[in-house]
């Protein structure tokens, strides 16, 4: 078996576990550290496809930015998790039942004609020069130009609904008024006191 087979195959089984480990672990600051493990061996196996731009995203964006947030909210919620886990015996048969028909999909594409060693051959090594990024952003803003642009409003859509929804007036909140700042004169906020100089004899 070569190197590289080895190394994915290593990746591999580590990523099906931290990703195991997310769903079925109880404490959710555990299952946060695991789904942490599982964004740095999936970055692991976009570098062995070369794919070294998505792979320091990854890590940068998810590991670095979202998933220390989602630790600090966790850790500070203290979310009680019995009331959470009441229901779980009720609601066990749906998620079994779910999980089978995700299984039997996932079987049904991946022995499909389409995922077979010639369909889909290892990718073709690229010279030293190869920029991913540049290609990237090539197929990103030409083959996918639409598809980026609707992703890019419904976010900016789904930003504007959450300041929405969470945007409440309430009377003991300080405020600003940026037309009353800007109409504002001297006149109004500065008073000049002339005094009479005094002197000591």
């Amino acid at each position: 078996m070569a190197f590289e087979k080895l190394v994915f195959y290593m990746l591999a089984a580590i990523l099906v576990f931290a990703a195991t480990r997310v769903i079925t672990v109880r404490n959710p600051v555990h299952a946060a550290l695991h789904l942490v493990l599982a964004f740095f061996t999936c970055a692991g196996l976009w570098l062995l496809l070369e794919a070294e731009f998505l792979a320091i995203t990854l890590v940068l964006v998810y590991v670095g930015a979202v998933m220390v947030l989602f630790l600090f909210v966790v850790m500070m919620l203290d979310i009680n998790t019995a009331p959470l886990r009441e229901g779980f015996m009720r609601y066990l048969p749906v998620g079994l039942t779910v999980a089978a028909l995700m299984i039997l999909e996932m079987y049904l594409v991946l022995r499909s004609k389409y995922f077979d060693a010639e369909s889909m051959p290892a990718p073709a090594r690229h010279a030293a020069d190869y920029s991913n990024t540049r290609e990237l952003g090539s197929v990103l803003y030409t083959d996918y130009v639409y598809a980026f642009e609707i992703a890019s409003v419904i976010l900016v859509v789904a930003i504007i609904a959450a300041i929405a929804l969470t945007l409440r007036k309430r009377p003991e909140t300080k405020t600003q008024n940026p037309a009353e700042q800007v109409k504002v004169r001297s006149a109004d906020r500065v008073r000049l006191v002339k005094m009479e100089a005094e002197t000591k004899d």
